[in-house]
């Protein structure tokens, strides 16, 4: 599923965010990568969502080099940043309708699939509040539901997000984790919490100071 070949990423003449990283991830893996804060885990996490271009390296996905990637085409995968991304300004069941329409639903499907929805996760309450008046947890919850209303995901990356979650909104989160990752469905998390990563993941990258390896002590060698 994805092969990076001598990844380096420099954001100044002197700092690397990524350096000389080199991992593969085969299809179907539950896959976390454990690290401290700004040790590297959100950048790398943001060059494979095409959020962030890599100084030198190789990544592929699925075997196409990643700058030839086009993830509306080649593969369904979503991504949970640790800042959610929603019309601020429009009420959840806008926001759903906004992006359902642009999949390209027809309009009779899509009254159809965001009453399924809002009936499915309990949302009545909070369907018609705007955005910007909603907790930063109910806004993760929102992100998880929205990738709920696409067909299996090959690829679920989700950033470092735990950090920030009640221990009730956890649980909620891990559950529609859970209910994503399909057995075709590679999952990616980036978290500070070695506990979080072994509910969720059998394979661990851990992370220091841009560098990578596959069991701490390498790292601390």
């Amino acid at each position: 599923m994805i092969e990076v070949k001598n990844l380096f990423l420099k954001f100044t003449r002197e700092y690397y965010a990524l350096y000389d990283v080199n991992m593969n991830i085969e299809d179907g893996e539950s896959v976390a990568f454990i690290g401290e804060d700004e040790s590297g885990k959100t950048s790398l996490l943001r060059i494979f969502a095409k959020l962030e271009k890599m100084t030198k390296g190789e990544v592929y996905i699925k075997d196409i080099p990643l700058d030839k990637l086009d993830y509306r085409t080649d593969i369904s995968a979503g991504y949970i940043p640790s800042t959610p991304v929603f019309l601020e300004k429009k009420t959840v069941y806008e926001n759903f309708k906004y992006i359902l329409k642009a999949w390209g639903m027809k309009e009779a499907d899509v009254e159809n699939k965001i009453n399924e929805i809002i009936i499915e996760y309990a949302i009545e309450k909070i369907k018609d509040r705007k955005i910007k008046e909603l907790s930063l947890e109910e806004k993760y919850v929102l992100s998880f539901i929205r990738l709920s209303m696409r067909d299996n995901l090959d690829l679920l990356m989700v950033d470092n997000i735990f950090d920030r979650l009640s221990e009730a909104s956890m649980e909620v989160v891990l559950d529609m984790i859970k209910k994503l990752k399909t057995k075709k469905t590679t999952l990616i998390i980036a978290t500070t919490k070695p506990s979080i990563a072994q509910k969720l993941c059998k394979k661990f990258y851990y992370f220091k100071n841009g560098s990578v390896a596959d069991s701490l002590a390498k790292l601390e060698i």
